[in-house]
């Protein structure tokens, strides 16, 4: 047996479908910022042919960058990006469901007095004369249509604890 035969056939389409995920995959390196680009480890060619992608304004110039990136793609190994950008679209997702739950905790806390009692015992750490001032006065911001100054510390008073919390109880990640 020769080594063309041991190789695998690929038909035109499925050539023309690899390469085009290669393309989308780099046009979502040019969705991400230049802090976040460094952090993958893309190979220099790689790295300028995205950096010059995203100060490209003419429609053909763009249409030709991503078909020279999408060439480039080819040439090194797919996976740990998409293992980088899967993991990044995780923490953003986790990261959002964190949030969503600051802000029901602080909702919680406005609408009753149980709310605090539980928080309190969740989070020892927390000032919690400070946390009953900003409730009381966000409270009356609500009642009187005061922009709400106290209603936006409180959630950033809530998400303090509940992060200092969060990252005690996951320090051996």
């Amino acid at each position: 047996m020769s080594a063309n035969d041991t190789e695998e056939w690929v038909s035109k389409t499925q050539m023309k479908k690899r390469m085009n995920e290669l393309q989308d995959l780099g046009m979502e390196l040019t969705r991400l910022s230049a802090e976040t680009l460094k952090k993958i480890g893309l190979p220099e060619d790689l790295h300028q042919a995205v950096r010059d992608y995203k100060k490209i304004t003419s429609n053909s110039a763009l249409k030709r960058q991503t078909q020279y990136i999408g060439r480039l793609m080819r040439d090194i190994d797919p996976e740990p990006i998409r293992a980088f950008i899967a993991r990044l679209k995780g923490e953003n997702q986790a990261h959002n469901a964190f949030l969503q739950r600051v802000e029901q905790m602080r909702e919680r806390l406005l609408d009753n007095d149980e709310a605090f009692t539980e928080f309190a015992a969740a989070h020892p750490q927390a000032d919690l004369s400070a946390l009953r001032t900003l409730i009381r006065n966000a409270r009356k911001e609500k009642e009187q249509n005061k922009p709400p100054k106290n209603f936006r510390a409180l959630y950033q008073a809530v998400k303090a604890e509940m992060e200092a919390t969060e990252s005690g109880g996951a320090a051996d990640e």
